[in-house]
């Protein structure tokens, strides 16, 4: 499997922070690292986030370009601590790093329900139907990672909102079969009533739509100098865009499925008689 590797999101913004505070100073890649008894290789993957780095480092950094920075040790200290999700080890190509940091989540949805509105039963079908061999502690692990992300639709210490445009072939779409699929959707109206998530349909009905290559999602971030990300799954890996320009277009296009979709309230309706048309919901 091949994916567009990225150091964790919180490296990466640390490392950022790094980069400003040199260019600052005015010192050149190759000045710093000569005075913080570095090479320039290893100053490049601080700032770019590659390596891990510590408190002492930032001290001598802050001494070094005489600039103190208020509340960077404690960045470092964040840095450095154990991402809660690396303990089931999940193949989720650096996505579950970006949304945990993530304070809103955009996702069209085309050939599955997004994943944060999916029961239990239903994801495990697709992590079983899945071209990826695992072990069942492997699905397990993936299971309960899922579920743990999907508990911030619904928390006030770490809330996320999640608008969800949903493709009406996705509902229709038989995942586990009939029962599983009619707890889904019940879930689905449940989940589309909770005030951080807003469900819109795209129907198969009406003519042709604007023509998007496939799924995607973007990521909006609490800090105000941290850009929106786009993040792209395809069969063999992935995709985190930060390129402005295209996270912009994207974000035109998803408000473009926005437009043409159902009202929320439409949505649910046609969630509901969905349900009962296939499964006597």
């Amino acid at each position: 499997m091949i994916t567009q590797q990225k150091p964790p999101l919180l490296r990466r913004r640390l490392g950022s922070r790094l980069r400003s505070m040199r260019e600052q100073a005015r010192l050149s890649m190759n000045e710093a690292a000569a005075r913080l008894d570095m090479s320039r290789s290893a100053l490049w993957r601080v700032e770019t986030g590659e390596s891990r780095m510590d408190v002492h480092l930032a001290r001598s950094m802050m001494d070094v370009y005489d600039i103190y920075e208020e509340g960077l040790l404690d960045q470092v200290r964040e840095a450095l601590r154990p991402q809660w999700f690396r303990h089931y080890r999940p193949e989720d190509m650096g996505y579950v790093d970006l949304e945990t940091e993530a304070c809103a989540v955009c996702e069209f949805a085309v050939l599955n329900l997004p994943g944060l509105l999916q029961t239990e039963a239903y994801m495990r079908e697709l992590f079983t139907m899945s071209t990826v061999r695992r072990t069942q502690q492997e699905l397990d692990n993936q299971v309960e990672v899922r579920l743990i992300r999907r508990q911030r639709l619904t928390s006030d210490e770490d809330p996320l909102e999640l608008v969800a445009v949903i493709d009406e072939s996705a509902l229709r779409r038989e995942v586990g079969g009939p029962d599983v699929m009619r707890t889904q959707l019940c879930h689905l109206v449940e989940a589309a009533d909770q005030p951080a998530v807003t469900v819109q349909v795209l129907p198969l009905r009406g003519g042709p739509h604007l023509t998007v290559d496939g799924a995607f999602i973007l990521l909006s971030f609490p800090e105000p100098d941290e850009p929106d990300m786009q993040y792209v799954s395809y069969s063999t890996g992935s995709l985190h865009i930060d390129d402005q320009g295209e996270v912009a277009a994207a974000k035109l296009t998803f408000d473009r499925l926005r437009s043409e979709a159902l009202s929320p309230a439409d949505s649910l309706a046609l969630i509901k008689q969905v349900g009962a048309e296939l499964y006597g919901t």
